[in-house]
């Protein structure tokens, strides 16, 4: 993952000094994360928690910004996967990217904000070069 993530970051050209928390994690406790801080009792894919939202930019450390947190389900990355009849390691890689993303501050709530989210999500996903098609 850390390879993934650097490569990543390197396409997308951001600075080389940021840190970045993941935590691969089941069903049970992505839940209780979505419903304390989105408000949604279920479980989901992905959660990314942004360090950078609330702070000015003069608060930043130069030395290491610590962008935020990704937190992944792998059992529902599991399932996705087998739902869209790919790989485990492929869902796992666009979560990742997905919330990296979000971390960045892309969002999907409105269209082109989605339209512009999802273009960028399948181009970083196609620099890991899969076979089958997402």
């Amino acid at each position: 993952m850390k390879a993934k993530i650097k490569k990543i970051l390197q396409y997308l050209k951001v600075e080389d000094n940021i840190e970045i928390s993941i935590l691969f994690t089941k069903d049970k406790f992505i839940r209780r994360l979505n419903k304390k801080y989105r408000g949604i009792d279920e479980s989901t894919d992905v959660l990314s928690f942004s360090f950078q939202e609330e702070k000015e930019e003069s608060s930043i450390i130069e030395e290491n910004i610590m962008l935020g947190d990704i937190i992944i389900s792998v059992e529902t990355a599991q399932r996705q996967a087998c739902l869209l009849n790919h790989s485990v390691e492929k869902e796992i890689t666009f979560l990742l990217i997905h919330g990296l993303l979000h971390l960045l501050g892309f969002d999907h709530r409105e269209g082109e904000e989605e339209k512009v989210m999802r273009e960028k999500e399948l181009e970083l996903l196609n620099i890991f070069d899969f076979s089958e098609s997402f």
